[in-house]
């Protein structure tokens, strides 16, 4: 059974996620610089993030735990770095938030939806399904290599980016400001960016289809919302203010 929704979940997520980047190029998550009454019912951004990205952290703990292949050094390395990034954004992230901004339950609970469904499919894949495939030559492998630069790359960029987003405003200022630091001299959302290369580091070192099919998910997510926020830095400050920026990722990020 539980293959079988493996599966299932595998040849539908892709199809799904090409329906969600069309769709959020009409529809704005009302989070964030998006915050929006029309979701509905609200929560503290803090408590919200807690309770949309920890499912992620929790499952893969119990995933690694239960399954007989746990002790594979190999698979104790997939296990800590996907847990060294849900601890992140879990617990550390959200406790350094500033403001008093707000997430709608519904984005939390979709947020959560993902989250378990990803989880489910990448800790199934390298835990059950492929556990034998991961030797200890595993580690020489130019794809490990090669995929752990991208993937602490990737999150040096992104907390690097979330640093500078954070520091932005002056205490008590609730107006937009225009990144130019860092990673946002060469991109609109930097943030965006690091985690996109984070995701495909861990599917390069792990070559597992439920983590290429996690990198497309990500893109389909983060790319709307990145053209979204450029053009929200247009109108507040400037077609030349925004475009004349140097871009990794031209006019989407």
């Amino acid at each position: 059974m539980m293959e079988t929704m493996y599966h299932t979940l595998l040849y539908a997520m892709p199809v799904l996620a090409v329906i969600v980047f069309i769709a959020l190029f009409f529809v704005k998550a009302g989070y964030g610089i998006f915050q929006s009454r029309q979701w509905g019912i609200s929560l503290p951004n803090k408590v919200g993030w807690v309770l949309m990205e920890c499912p992620a952290f929790l499952m893969m703990l119990f995933f690694w735990l239960q399954s007989p292949a746990r002790s594979s050094s190999v698979l104790l390395s997939f296990f800590l770095l996907f847990e060294l990034h849900y601890f992140q954004r879990s617990f550390i992230f959200p406790m350094l938030m500033k403001g008093k901004s707000r997430m709608p339950i519904a984005i939390t609970a979709m947020g959560v939806l993902f989250n378990v469904i990803n989880t489910f499919l990448i800790g199934y894949d390298l835990f059950y399904l492929h556990a034998s495939t991961y030797t200890e030559a595993w580690f020489t492998t130019p794809s490990f290599i090669g995929g752990c630069l991208l993937f602490f790359g990737g999150m040096g960029i992104n907390l690097h980016a979330d640093h500078i987003i954070r520091n932005l405003r002056p205490a008590g200022d609730t107006r937009h400001y225009l990144p130019q630091k860092g990673i946002y001299h060469y991109v609109t959302s930097g943030n965006y960016f690091g985690e996109l290369v984070e995701w495909t580091g861990f599917a390069l070192l792990t070559q597992s289809t439920a983590a290429w099919i996690f990198v497309l998910w990500t893109f389909a997510n983060l790319a709307p919302r990145a053209y979204a926020i450029r053009n929200r830095y247009r109108e507040e400050f400037g077609r030349e203010a925004v475009g004349s920026r140097k871009c990794l990722i031209p006019y989407i990020f």
